[in-house]
């Protein structure tokens, strides 16, 4: 009996302990549910026109469904006081594997990034998403409100999907789940990677172009497999008298980017990765995005010539070469639009630090770059290259409602943000960081 009177008795005791810790089991909080509001009297920073330097945003349906100086919101809608204070639509980052890498270094069961094998474009990021990674608040409270999550590793690496950060489940947070298939080159000069790498820094180039032309050769195989497949596939859905192709989940899976309605990343750096890259596309009927960049500056009249898209990742990098400039990654947004390349700017950090985001296009800013593109460079542009222009990445009338509130520039360090809406819901900002600071900060 005195037994069981000492286990209540630690049981009550240590209950307050294990609900501060339910707490923290998840360190974003979900957001309310889809209202009317109406963020009145900001400066409203639509990116895809003008500003409205005193005007409101109505917020209905999950939707924007009016903006201007002279909007006249539902009697029922929530208002939110924004006087003083500036209005961005969401930005996006695109270069991240967000939900899929919550601890790189020392915790291998919380990285899910690729698979086994060098051939995985069935592989796709959405089914490995982790809603509740510490990863998601933290970047959303400085403004990031939809992230690009990649698969890497291999040759084909999968496909990435485009993600809200808001969301109980990945179907919650899916905007299109499967937006871009991710195939990762052999790197000319390099060796490829992997075991013809390994060649590579043994003194063996010429065994290394061998082993990357027969993983190049392996690629081609593989997509025109595809491409026969789809073309079978098709004969049969007009023509039932034809002997039915075995279903092949593999090859079906690439058909979207033969088609072109999905659009392929390249991870690219170097002049001859990049070239390498937009030819094979080119050979393949794929529509390439090229991801990272840090060359790209010096092979833009080509990627111009070739409308291909940049996902610069390098901004925040060290220079690479000795005798380059300090500033050689810090320019090259500058240079890009110099040159009339399309271009979005991300982190390219598979989680931790895409919170930095804001400040890498804030620092293109600082070298060159337009305000104005710098801002684009993380919204609206990004949106666009991934096919989702249409639906976020500026402040308009039937967009979704993805929209951040701050008390300044939102490329600034100094900025913070006060209101948050993510798909017309408004959003708590406790992150992982302001819980544990209230756990401690009175700690004697």
């Amino acid at each position: 009996m005195m037994m069981r009177r000492t286990s209540a008795a630690v049981v009550l005791s240590v209950l307050p302990i294990f609900a501060a810790r339910a707490q923290l089991g998840s360190f974003n909080p979900p957001p309310g549910p889809q209202g009317t509001f109406v963020i009145r009297g900001g400066h409203i920073v639509t990116v895809s026109g003008a500003d409205i330097p005193n005007g409101s945003v109505v917020i209905s349906g999950g939707k924007i469904t009016a903006v201007g100086a002279n909007v006249q919101a539902p009697p029922s809608a929530q208002v939110i006081d924004a006087s003083g204070l500036m209005v961005y639509p969401g930005m996006i980052e695109t270069g991240s594997s967000v939900g899929l890498s919550e601890i790189g270094q020392g915790v291998v069961a919380t990285v899910d990034i690729q698979e086994v094998g060098s051939f995985n474009p069935n592989a796709q990021a959405f089914y490995g998403i982790d809603p509740h990674s510490a990863h998601v608040g933290v970047a959303r409270v400085v403004g990031i409100t939809t992230v690009v999550s990649r698969p890497t590793g291999g040759i084909m690496s999968g496909q990435a999907t485009l993600i809200n950060l808001a969301g109980d489940t990945p179907p919650k947070m899916a905007v299109v789940p499967r937006v871009a298939l991710v195939i990762e080159l052999p790197r000319s000069g390099f060796g490829g990677r992997g075991f013809a790498r390994a060649i590579a820094q043994q003194g063996n180039p010429a065994d290394a172009n061998r082993t990357r032309q027969l993983q190049m050769d392996s690629l081609r195989s593989m997509l025109r497999d595809a491409d026969a497949y789809g073309k079978a596939q098709a004969a049969y859905a007009k023509d039932k008298t034809l002997p039915r192709p075995a279903h092949d989940v593999v090859l079906e899976s690439m058909l979207p980017a033969l088609s072109g309605q999905m659009p392929v990343i390249f991870p690219a750096d170097r002049v001859n990765d990049i070239r390498d890259a937009v030819t094979f596309a080119e050979e393949m009927h794929l529509k390439p995005i090229i991801m990272g960049g840090q060359e790209a500056p010096a092979i833009a009249p080509f990627l111009k010539q070739h409308n291909v898209p940049v996902v610069v990742t390098a901004v925040m990098h060290l220079p690479s070469r000795e005798d380059d400039p300090y500033d050689v990654n810090y320019t090259i947004p500058a240079k890009l639009a110099a040159a009339g390349v399309t271009f979005a700017i991300s982190t390219g950090d598979r989680g931790s630090e895409i919170r930095t985001l804001p400040y890498n296009a804030g620092m293109a800013a600082a070298n060159g770059l337009s305000k104005t593109d710098a801002l684009k460079s993380v919204t609206l542009w990004p949106a666009q290259i991934f096919g989702v222009g249409d639906k976020m990445g500026s402040i308009e009338v039937g967009k979704m409602a993805n929209v951040v509130v701050t008390t300044g520039d939102i490329l600034e360090a100094k900025t913070d943000t006060k209101y948050l809406f993510i798909d017309g819901r408004l959003v708590p900002l406790d992150t992982k960081h302001t819980q544990l600071n209230a756990m401690f900060k009175d700690r004697p």
